[in-house]
């Protein structure tokens, strides 16, 4: 694709290109389709509820890249342990903790590679994991919904374990992405109901949650290709002093975690994603149409919205009457849609489905388990 091609796109398409949305079922219906077109979005994220057959998903996936002129990014939260968007077509897959409570980085790395085999033959490119949380014994105790989706207690733990699964994942051709940028194992709520305060000094989070982060920015595989940005707010390094009594603001909107401490502090380069704009972290904090154009002047690359049709219509619409009025600096839009377009052209194309492969590989996930004494249901 020519270096300058995503730049002679209508406006309409470049502002679609920012926004990695949800769909509202099973099936590519009317609505469905009309929503597609309209946004022309840059992404398309699956969730469980659009899921009842290997077959049926790989054929809503491919209708949707028949009616989009480019390439979507195709992604879905599959972790497992509790969040297992599949597990209605496949053998439940372990957690993290399970896998680190057994020490075993070669279940580490087999979970990325049968979860990126099976995302491939079911017409994914993207998986938004792993997490990168830290869980101390601590922080266990919080109720944030992260206790078992973590891969360790420390910083090392937490690296050996995520390095292993995304070499597996990355592997099979899926692309990975790191979450929840900057951490949010310290917070004791979780974002989906609200935003979660971390606590930690600018030197604690370096020295603790974001350490697993700078040494992956670091290596020279260039490994990591996409971060998710949390909605946790961070008190002690990111209150906006010009406002009286000062601001809070949720990670995913602030130019100060997106842009100085990711791009600027770590010299991350490649593509930058909000976690589900829809979550009571922002929801409480601002309209779905102030909160897209915040995240993005933030330094966001792409906007996710994961539920409802209104939303994502209400969010376009407001970034492109924003795009239309010269607001959105050109210098910010031309980077993301070189990011957005970088991470594109290294996607591969999904591989057939073939049912066979797929139950072997069910079967995979089903002797993992056995080896892990895992069962879903049991203790997460």
């Amino acid at each position: 694709m020519p270096s300058d091609f995503f730049y002679s796109l209508p406006l309409e398409q470049q502002v679609g290109q920012f926004f990695y949305i949800g769909l509202p079922g099973t099936e590519l219906n009317a609505e469905t389709r009309n929503l597609i077109k309209e946004v022309q979005p840059g992404g398309i994220i699956i969730f469980g509820r659009n899921v009842a057959s290997p077959q049926q998903l790989r054929d809503l996936i491919d209708g949707v890249r028949e009616l989009l002129p480019i390439e979507p990014l195709v992604g879905i939260d599959q972790e497992g342990g509790l969040v297992d968007r599949l597990r209605k077509i496949l053998t439940p897959m372990p957690s993290a903790r399970t896998i680190r409570q057994h020490g075993d980085l070669a279940a580490s790395r087999a979970l990325g590679r049968i979860t990126g085999e099976v995302l491939g033959m079911l017409g994914f490119n993207m998986n938004f994991a792993p997490v990168m949380s830290i869980m101390t014994d601590e922080r266990d105790l919080l109720s944030n919904g992260l206790y078992s989706r973590s891969f360790g207690r420390s910083p090392g733990e937490v690296l050996g374990y995520t390095t292993v699964y995304l070499r597996g994942l990355q592997e099979t051709g899926i692309i990975g992405c790191l979450k929840h940028f900057p951490g949010i194992g310290a917070g004791e709520v979780d974002s989906h109901e609200q935003m979660p305060l971390v606590q930690l000094s600018h030197d604690d989070l370096i020295a603790q949650d974001l350490a697993p982060y700078i040494e992956l920015f670091g290596r020279r595989d260039d490994r990591v290709r996409c971060v998710m940005v949390s909605h946790g707010g961070f008190p002690n390094i990111d209150i906006k002093q010009e406002l009286t009594g000062g601001l809070l603001e949720p990670a995913s909107l602030s130019h100060n975690i997106v842009t100085k401490v990711l791009r600027q502090e770590l010299g991350y380069k490649h593509l930058v994603v909000t976690d589900d704009l829809e979550m009571g972290a922002i929801a409480r904090h601002c309209e779905i149409e102030a909160g897209v154009v915040r995240a993005f002047l933030a330094g966001e690359d792409m906007l996710l919205i994961c539920a409802h049709p209104d939303q994502i219509r209400r969010g376009f619409q407001s970034m492109l009457t924003v795009a239309r009025q010269g607001k959105l600096p050109n210098d910010r839009v031309r980077g993301s849609l070189k990011r957005i377009f970088g991470i594109k052209d290294i996607v591969k194309t999904p591989s057939p489905l073939d049912l066979d492969r797929f139950q072997v590989l069910s079967q995979e996930v089903e002797q993992l388990n056995r080896k892990l004494n895992y069962t879903y249901g049991g203790s997460a």
